[in-house]
């Protein structure tokens, strides 16, 4: 497990957070480039905002993809944060980010579509459902934060040395260290 996979903190889940908004963010950005490359087909979100949120078909079209695109970065952000509540075990494992994100695309395939009524996800051919696990892949790589491993924690090293500045200041000439 190593030093880099801290205990789970507030921290750690706010960082996991912030990891799954840039990884939401890096599928949308793969999801542009295989999409100019290849026929344009409906994503998830796309479908689910169509299906569930028709108040925005009043919108502009650009607005429209816009608010889509925040929801699936929100979805992101939120999958971010549940990774980072896993337990320091699960998350030191190098495989366990790509198997999340994998698990996130699979829960969604099995789960979360067909209770939506997302039908047109399961008709898609391989090639399409490949980019789509491959997105999530990169998903669960970046939410592991194998590609910007956790900050190592000092704390306890810096507490240590503030106790023994503190021992060491004599009663009124007592140099002030604030309490972390």
């Amino acid at each position: 497990m190593g030093p880099q996979m801290p205990e789970r903190s507030a921290s750690t889940v706010v960082r996991a957070g912030a990891r799954g908004l840039v990884a939401a963010m890096a599928m949308t950005g793969v999801r542009t480039v295989t999409a100019a490359i290849g026929p344009h087909e409906q994503t998830p979100p796309e479908a689910i905002v169509e299906r569930h949120v028709p108040m925005l078909r009043k919108l502009p079209e650009r607005h429209q993809q816009a608010l889509t695109e925040l929801l699936h970065w929100t979805y992101g952000a939120a999958g971010g944060t549940v990774y980072g509540l896993l337990p320091r075990r699960v998350r030191g494992n190098p495989a366990s980010g790509p198997v999340y994100g994998l698990a996130i695309w699979l829960g969604f395939e099995v789960g979360i579509a067909p209770l939506l009524g997302v039908r047109h996800v399961h008709e898609h051919g391989f090639e399409w459902r490949a980019v789509v696990a491959l997105d999530h892949l990169l998903y669960g790589i970046v939410v592991g934060g194998r590609l910007a491993p956790e900050p190592a924690s000092n704390r306890p090293r810096t507490r240590r040395a503030v106790k023994a500045l503190r021992r060491r200041s004599p009663g009124k000439g007592r140099v002030l260290v604030p309490r972390l």
